[in-house]
Order: C-alpha cells, then sequence, then structure tokens
C-alpha cells in the first residue's frame, strides 16, 4: 500500500476537475458563488452517487432474498456495497460491515447489547472531547450498574493520555475513543488506546466519523473490537456503518426478530435498509477509488484518500495561518500540523455572535456550521466564549479561493 501511496497525487488542478462531478457546487446565491466549506457536517455527493441512486430505484427497488431476478440482483449489490466498504476500511471482507440507518443509531444498538454483558462495577471510559454519539449511548450503561469515567481534555485541545493510562484498569470493559475530533480536529493516539485495553482486555470502539474522510482507516492495523462511521462524510448518503472485529458481534446479542438472520453482520440489523442508500455508499468509495493507483481498490482508495488528504491540509494550514494574523480571531485546538488534526478550522471572534458570523458569510455563498456540532463536552471545557464556535472544514472540491473569500468577510469584521 505504502507503493501505491507514494504514486498518487491531488492537487489543486485535480480538485478543479473533480469539481464538474458535483452538480451542487454550480448553486449560487444572492450572485455569490457557493463554498461549500461545511464538509464535518457532511460532504457533497458526487453525480457517480446520485447515478447509483438513481439506477437502484429505476431497476430494483424490491426487496431482499427473493427468487427472482431484480431481488437477485440487490443481495449482490448489496454486497458487493459491503465489500466496497470493507476496503475503504481496511476490513478482511463484506462480512465485517454492518450497515444500519446512522451511526449514532448503531451505537445505541451496539450500546444496549454490551449492557447484556455488563455487571455492577464494571467501568466504561469515555473522553470529554468525544461527539456525543460517542458518549451518550455509553453512559447509559450506568443503568446496568457500570462506572463511568472521562479522559479529561487538556487546554491545548489533546486528551491527557497520563490520564488515560491511569483510568483503564482490570475492571474496565469498554473504552470508547474517538479518532479524530469533529468539534476541533484533534487526531487521537488509537495506537496507545489499544495498547492499554489489550492490556485490561477491554473492548476498544472507535469513532471514525470525522477521521474516514480525511485519512486511510485501516481496521486490520488498528485492530479495534467496533469502528463505527458514516458515508454521508465521505461523499456517500445517510448511511452508518459498524465494523465488527471477527466473532466481536457474534459474542453479543443485539436487539434483533426471530427472523432476522443471525450470523455477522445482519445480527445488528433491523428491519428493512435504504437499499438505493446502501449501492450509493459503495459507488461513494469507488469514485474515491478513481482518484488512486493501485493493484487493488484497497490500495487505490487508501491511495486516494491519502493523497486528498495532503490536499485537504494544505487548505487548512492556509485558512488558519491566515486568520491567526486577524486581531480578535481566537484559533480553537492544537496547532497546524498533518499528523495531530483533521483538515478542520474552529474559531472565534471577539464582540461577533458565532450564529451571527454564520448568517453573514451564508449570506456570501460560504457554507460554515457555528455551534458546538453534538460536542458540547469540548466546548464546555475549553471554555469557549458563548459555547459556540465558526467550524470549517475542507474536503476534496474545495479551493484556496474559497478559503480567501473567508477571510476576507472576516478581515471587514
Amino acid at each position: 500500500m505504502r507503493a501505491a501511496v507514494s504514486e498518487t497525487f491531488f492537487g489543486a488542478a485535480e480538485s478543479l476537475r473533480c469539481r464538474a462531478d458535483f452538480s451542487s457546487l454550480g448553486r449560487s446565491f444572492g450572485g455569490h458563488p457557493v463554498a461549500f466549506l461545511d464538509g464535518p457536517g457532511g460532504t457533497q455527493v458526487p453525480n457517480a452517487v446520485i447515478d447509483a441512486i438513481a439506477d437502484c430505484y429505476r431497476n430494483r427497488n424490491v426487496n431482499t432474498h427473493g427468487n427472482f431476478p431484480p431481488s437477485v440482483e440487490l443481495d449482490a449489490r448489496h454486497l458487493a456495497a459491503r465489500a466496497a466498504i470493507g476496503d475503504f476500511l481496511g476490513a478482511s471482507g463484506p462480512e465485517r460491515i454492518s450497515i444500519g440507518q446512522n451511526m449514532t443509531s448503531l451505537a445505541f444498538a451496539l450500546s444496549r447489547a454490551l449492557g447484556r454483558t455488563i455487571k455492577k462495577g464494571d467501568e466504561v471510559l469515555i473522553t470529554q472531547l468525544d461527539h456525543e454519539a460517542n458518549r451518550g449511548p455509553w453512559r447509559l450503561l450506568q443503568e446496568n450498574g457500570a462506572i463511568i469515567r472521562e479522559v479529561p481534555l487538556l487546554a491545548t485541545g489533546a486528551l491527557d493520555y497520563v490520564a488515560m493510562k491511569s483510568l483503564i484498569t482490570q475492571r474496565t470493559r469498554i473504552v470508547a475513543l474517538g479518532c479524530s475530533s469533529n468539534a476541533i480536529g484533534t487526531v487521537n493516539d488509537i495506537a496507545t488506546a489499544r495498547k492499554l485495553t489489550r492490556a485490561a482486555g477491554a473492548l476498544l470502539i472507535l469513532d471514525a466519523v470525522h477521521y474516514a474522510p480525511h485519512f486511510p482507516v485501516d481496521v486490520h492495523r488498528w485492530d479495534p473490537d467496533f469502528l463505527l462511521c458514516s458515508a454521508y462524510k465521505f461523499y456517500g448518503p445517510h448511511v452508518g456503518i459498524l465494523y465488527s472485529r471477527a466473532g466481536a458481534l457474534e459474542a453479543l446479542n443485539p436487539d434483533r426478530l426471530i427472523v432476522q438472520d443471525n450470523a455477522a453482520p445482519y445480527r445488528i440489523e433491523t428491519g428493512t435498509l435504504n437499499h438505493a442508500a446502501i449501492e450509493g455508499v459503495g459507488a461513494a468509495v469507488d469514485y474515491l477509488a478513481g482518484f488512486g493507483r493501485g493493484a487493488s481498490r484497497r490500495e487505490a482508495v487508501h491511495a486516494a484518500v491519502a493523497a486528498i488528504s495532503v490536499y485537504e491540509h494544505a487548505l487548512g494550514k492556509l485558512l488558519w495561518s491566515e486568520l491567526e494574523k486577524l486581531p480578535g480571531v481566537r484559533l480553537w485546538g492544537l496547532p497546524f500540523t498533518q499528523a495531530e488534526r483533521a483538515p478542520t478550522v474552529s474559531f472565534t471572534v471577539a464582540g461577533h455572535d458565532s450564529a451571527a458570523l454564520a448568517r453573514r458569510l451564508g449570506a456570501v455563498g460560504i457554507c460554515v456550521w457555528d455551534g458546538d456540532f453534538y460536542a458540547p463536552r469540548p466546548v464546555e471545557v475549553l471554555k469557549v466564549p458563548g459555547s459556540a464556535l465558526i467550524r470549517v472544514g475542507f474536503s476534496m472540491y474545495n479551493t484556496a479561493e474559497e478559503a480567501m473569500r473567508l477571510v476576507t468577510v472576516i478581515k471587514e469584521l
């Protein structure tokens, strides 16, 4: 895979060319071209994904496991989509990939199943940095007698790994850790968490929602017990994804009907899934793989994501360096280096309400998010003024010109 990554390049020219694949980028508001700088909240969808979804509705809008051709076709497309997702995550095969309505629903389903294994006094470790989707489901295990502990967030925007080491004990049963913060972009030390959880015999559950769009994911190397992510963050439709280590899902008793397939990956899936959207996820992986080189789709998609990551981080560094020059602007999180953070820039402007500022940017076609982004705990711990940030996130179709348009508006303040 290293050879494939080194041979693949994605720069400004490639970004400009790929913009033609996204019809939504042609919109304008009040005479201003739209700049979707809201990638952490969800990316735009390329036409190839839209076409795949439409093709499903046009040709096989049926249910699965039927003994007639359109249903057989649908089953084959679903298996192919799971295989594509497996390649995207570095999984051993499609049997490791479960599908759900969204990441949060899958996390609650996993929490309920794990709750049946929890005894009074067992400990569950979460962090002060995470999105609530990787905190709330695990905090509910208090109802089963679990003791919930938090890894502290340092003022720098990094987790306190000294504290993490002391908090993981032989009583720890679950460690839920985000790979990267959706609020301030911090990339966490997965290798250290895996080493500590292995020594304690605890499960490691990773939230890769904000990480997967910007870095190649290799579950074989990380070896989590479970990993969750969302396809709509990497150019796909709104579908939740759960990776399970071999044997991990089979060891649980999830909520399910007696008619549900008891084997992995199906045993945690409930009801009829969004068939067309699942095909769209497979198309999103294939679309990304088209920007990479490699002997297989897995190598190609990992090479592509790695190359796109370099480009996105260059945009992030540009915006960070320009905002850093402006009086009254405070940047939140670690200094901008690729190894330590996602291409996400969060800031506040002294004397300006973040929601009002987001509206002002939106009025000139610049789409950004304001608030806590369903991650109120880090915003609270860091004492962000007004409990609201402005968040900018870069995706493969963004440009330096769009970043500088935003800087111009902030300068006008």
